[in-house]
Order: structure tokens, then C-alpha cells, then sequence
């Protein structure tokens, strides 16, 4: 009988792991949406406050140092998926297979614990855009997390009296986790009490592909570039007066979206100073 004590006694230590990292919290649930993406919920802290949009950063214990056997966190920047009246914290990850935090994070599972430093910070607020007609937001790959985030919130449809979403990505299946977060949207009973039919009827979904067939197709700073976004939605364009942008995606977008909605005549704001678009600088992925 005594050699199977120490079995007995470790086995509900094991399923609920004690908190061992610094700024610890407990993963709920994971999805994985392809073999390059996944998504997954975490404990909140109590005391943490954020606009929805913001991100904080994330991560997981390195590896060992092979000299003096230390650990250091391996952390990133993430934007938060979930709305800020979320109990609680979601977030959406590309899959690097050897990318040093990535390819240890993909393999979480409810029960773990990461790392969040709870101070969450970022540019693509409400706070940091002047009043305006029509809000846009671009986003390519995982950068449709912080738009997850504001989607949800009600402020977005009572700022505004249309949002429109692009979403650009390389396959279809890349675009599971945001047409199901929309759909959502429409379907469920607490998300339509919260936001109101009436306002998820502002909510335009635009999703694009640029190498696997589908409706549309393109990138969409082309279809910006040769007017094809807006003969699609019945829009004349973008102006100053009435549009308001969040961009968030590769280093490449950003730079190419910031010189096209400046084209438009749109100026970059920042929190200190809104104005009419706004980029997140520190998007991983």
C-alpha cells in the first residue's frame, strides 16, 4: 500500500498546477484553428483594468542556461482578443515552430500557467481616433486579435454609425477564428442584449485570401489602391471628415496602409494626440 502513496498524493497536484511563475495565470481553454494558429483563455487578474484594443505582455519560462541553470521569462507583446468586460483573458497566436517563445506556447493546455505582465498598454483605442462617421479596421493574419477585442465592446457602435472589418489572410481556413467570432456576434443571445441588433447592423465583414481561392481575393491594400474595396461596400472612398482607421498586421501592411490613408488625407494619432488612424507598432506575428 505505501508505494502507491506517493502516486495517490501527486496526482491532484498535477492537475492543478500551483503557481510557481512570476505573474501567473491558469489557461482555461485552448483551440487550435489550424497547424498555424491557435487561440486560448487565461485567468484575469483581479486588479487588471485595460481598453479593449491594448495588449500586455505574455509568455513562458526559457530554457535553462546551460552554465548556471537559470530560467528567464520569454515574453512577447499580444493583444488582448477579449473585450474588457471579460472575466476573462483571450488571445489569438501564430504557431512559429522555432520561434523561442512560440514553439513552447503552441503546446499549452488547460491547467497550465503562463506568464502575463499586467500592464496592458497600445495605440489602438478609441481614445486615441477624433469622433467620426465610418471606423475601418485592417487587419491581416493575427492581427484581427485587438479588433476581436473591440468588436465586443459597445462603445465601437455607439462611437460610430458604421464598422467596417477587412481581413486578409493567405488560405481560407486562416479565416476561421474571426468569421466565427462575427457570426457569433449575430447569433448569440448575451452578445446581442449587450450590443444591440441594432448596432451590430453598422458591422461590415470584409475577408480576403492571397493565395488560396475564395470569394475575394487580393490583398487589400490593392483593393484599397484600385477602388475595388469600395465599389464592393458602395462606398466613395475614405476621407478625413468621416473615416477613422485601426491598422494592425506585418511590418509590411502597416507601412503601405500609413501611406495609403494618408494619401486619403488621414493623419497617424496617438493617445497623447488623436486623429484620424492609428497602427500598432508591437503586433507579434
Amino acid at each position: 500500500m505505501t508505494e502507491h502513496r506517493p502516486v495517490t498524493k501527486a496526482t491532484p497536484v498535477n492537475a492543478t498546477p500551483q503557481p510557481v511563475l512570476p505573474d501567473a495565470q491558469t489557461v482555461t481553454e485552448v483551440k487550435h484553428w489550424t497547424d498555424r494558429l491557435f487561440s486560448f483563455r487565461v485567468t484575469r487578474p483581479a486588479s487588471l483594468r485595460f481598453r479593449s484594443g491594448e495588449f500586455v505582455m505574455i509568455g513562458l519560462m526559457g530554457d535553462p542556461d546551460p552554465k548556471t541553470g537559470r530560467q528567464k521569462p520569454l515574453l512577447r507583446a499580444y493583444s488582448i482578443a477579449s473585450p474588457s468586460w471579460d472575466d476573462e483573458l483571450e488571445f489569438y497566436s501564430i504557431k512559429v515552430q522555432d520561434g523561442p517563445l512560440t514553439s513552447k506556447l503552441q503546446h499549452i493546455r488547460p491547467g497550465d500557467q503562463i506568464i502575463l505582465r499586467p500592464k496592458p498598454v497600445g495605440t489602438l483605442v478609441h481614445d486615441a481616433l477624433l469622433p467620426g462617421k465610418r471606423l475601418w479596421f485592417f487587419a491581416t493574419g493575427t492581427g484581427f486579435a485587438p479588433f476581436a477585442s473591440l468588436l465586443r465592446d459597445p462603445e465601437t457602435y455607439e462611437r460610430f454609425d458604421q464598422v467596417i472589418v477587412t481581413h486578409t489572410v493567405r488560405d481560407v481556413a486562416e479565416l476561421a477564428y474571426g468569421r466565427e467570432l462575427i457570426e457569433g456576434l449575430r447569433t448569440d443571445e448575451t452578445m446581442q442584449e449587450l450590443l444591440g441588433s441594432e448596432n451590430l447592423a453598422k458591422l461590415t465583414y470584409y475577408p480576403t485570401t492571397t493565395r488560396e481561392e475564395s470569394p475575394k481575393m487580393g490583398r487589400i491594400t490593392t483593393l484599397l489602391e484600385d477602388g475595388t474595396l469600395f465599389r464592393d461596400l458602395g462606398i466613395e472612398g475614405i476621407s478625413p471628415e468621416t473615416d477613422r482607421a485601426m491598422v494592425c498586421g506585418s511590418l509590411g501592411l502597416n507601412t503601405d496602409l500609413k501611406a495609403i490613408l494618408e494619401g486619403f488625407g488621414l493623419e497617424e494619432g496617438a493617445n497623447s494626440e488623436p486623429k484620424h488612424y492609428v497602427v500598432e507598432k508591437a503586433f507579434v506575428g
